[in-house]
């Protein structure tokens, strides 16, 4: 799914009012139709319904969902932030069109079981929040009730700019056709709660042929990469990846790193590690083949490395300066993709010529920390992003931003966001368990790009089932390797 922004939506919308052809108040009929079809799937009629209106569109949509509410039996009530003579033409219709039963009331006294539907500013905010709404903003902020942002959160600039910016906090947030990128990033994104994409009918003809280099992961997507078994296959037709890690004590990172390869669908699985720590990853994934080294961390290079299908490094590797050796001679000897994490991202840091080595289509899984040290700091989330497709473009190679809706960053510039995960995968252990994954998927036969994809959202849908099961405190990173 594609990412717009907000100049960009507001064109689409044009387009489809001028060659559906619709109205903008049919249009704005339709948005609200599929929001208030959404409140009733989720809310009680127990809740009382508060609609937060402003002056623009957006408050267009509120007043249009409270009538309709209304009508299917809600108790609906608005607070204008607004004097009518100031709203716009599509608003003020619906301000004439609500039923008298809706009664107007303020932000003052409300029930802590009140529902607050927060309509008051959509995706044209350009700049810091003035009253009243700054005043409205902090007083939702300060209650307990439950809020429902309508497209976005009030105050959200929809792309860059909102580090100091004012904005309301939902508990949920209803995005209209797509969502939108400041949700996406950890500037501002906190502030939407839970994410849902409510289709409106926009042109879908002029959606495919805009131009944007942000993209959202959708199950249909998955759907149309994901690769189809051989019924007459071998365990050779899907490939033989190999995961370098595991340094002394450190062990649980391979037996993470391993357990999810094996469930990537490749054909075999060799894990090299230390061969005073062999027991363990037998005992665990008898299933998996082991490549010992005699040292207690990565000295040298399996035998006949180029045999394998793939090839991950870093989880629970160590920094010897032995090891730092052996990567640089398995980056300038191995001419095929090579996922790479944690401390192999770290050794990579510290010796900058050694990235020059690093083969094309390769998949480096950062989080915020290793990247910091991969492209040093960044002033904002647009800097971030832009040095980040400045080094995958370098590289030839993508980059996965592990954290909320983490970002796999390609080649030619595009990144895709992904729509899974949760807050209890944010333990030690589920980058080990990416990092096998992928390589596993790698081996199986997937475009670097599509494994990166793939396996960054298939890592995330595990950890939402694991949270089903132990919930997001009690969950850890092996319990992912479950679901996948």
């Amino acid at each position: 799914m594609k990412i717009l922004t907000g100049a960009q939506i507001k064109e689409t919308d044009r387009y489809t009012i001028e060659n559906e052809p619709i109205s903008s108040i049919e249009l704005m009929e339709r948005a609200s139709n599929s929001i208030a079809q959404w409140i009733c799937n989720n809310v009680e009629k127990d809740y009382p319904l508060l609609f937060l209106i402003g002056k623009g569109n957006n408050g267009g949509d509120g007043l249009a969902v409270a009538r309709i509410l209304y009508h299917a039996g809600y108790n609906c009530s608005v607070s204008m932030a607004f004097d009518k003579e100031q709203l716009t033409e599509e608003c003020r219709y619906n301000l004439e069109r609500l039923p008298s039963g809706v009664a107007s009331s303020g932000l003052e006294n409300i029930s802590r079981n009140t529902v607050i539907i927060d309509s008051l500013l959509g995706t044209g905010v350009k700049g810091a929040i003035k009253e009243p709404l700054l005043s409205i903003i902090d007083k939702v902020n300060s209650l307990q009730s439950k809020v429902i942002s309508i497209d976005l959160p009030s105050g959200m600039i929809s792309e860059y700019g909102n580090k100091n910016q004012k904005i309301i906090k939902a508990g949920i947030t209803l995005t209209l056709e797509f969502p939108k990128l400041a949700m996406l990033l950890p500037e501002a994104g906190e502030y939407c709660g839970e994410i849902n994409i409510l289709p409106i009918g926009l042109s879908s003809q002029y959606i495919s042929n805009e131009e944007t280099s942000y993209h959202y992961i959708t199950p249909g997507f998955i759907g149309k990469i994901k690769l189809t078994r051989d019924k007459f296959a071998h365990k050779g037709t899907y490939g033989h990846a190999l995961l370098i890690c595991g340094a002394r004590g450190m062990v649980g990172a391979a037996i993470l790193a391993t357990g999810a390869a094996l469930r990537s669908g490749c054909g075999l699985v060799t894990t090299h590690i230390p061969a005073e720590e062999r027991y363990a990853v037998n005992m665990v994934y008898p299933s998996a083949i082991l490549s010992l080294d005699d040292e207690s961390y990565f000295s040298g290079l399996p035998a006949n490395a180029s045999k394998y299908s793939s090839i991950g490094i870093g989880c629970g590797l160590g920094q010897a300066p032995q090891t730092a050796d052996a990567l640089k001679q398995l980056l300038v000897s191995v001419y095929k993709p090579v996922v790479i994490d944690a401390d192999a991202l770290n050794i990579i840091s510290e010796h900058y010529k050694m990235r020059h080595h690093i083969p094309a289509g390769s998949i480096l899984t950062p989080h915020i920390g290793e990247l910091k040290r991969l492209i040093g700091e960044w002033t904002s989330e647009e800097e971030k992003i832009e040095q980040v497709k400045r080094l995958a473009a370098n590289l030839k190679s993508v980059i996965i931003v592990k954290g909320a809706h983490s970002m796999i960053c390609l080649p030619d510039g595009n990144c895709y966001f992904n729509s899974t995960g949760n807050s209890g995968m944010a333990k030690g252990g589920s980058g080990d368990v990416l990092t096998g994954y992928i390589t596993g998927l790698l081996a199986r036969g997937y475009s670097s790009e599509h494994a990166a994809i793939l396996g960054v959202y298939m890592h995330g849908l595990a950890g939402d089932k694991a949270a089903k099961k132990y919930g997001t405190e009690g969950m850890n990173s092996r319990d992912l390797i479950k679901y996948l």
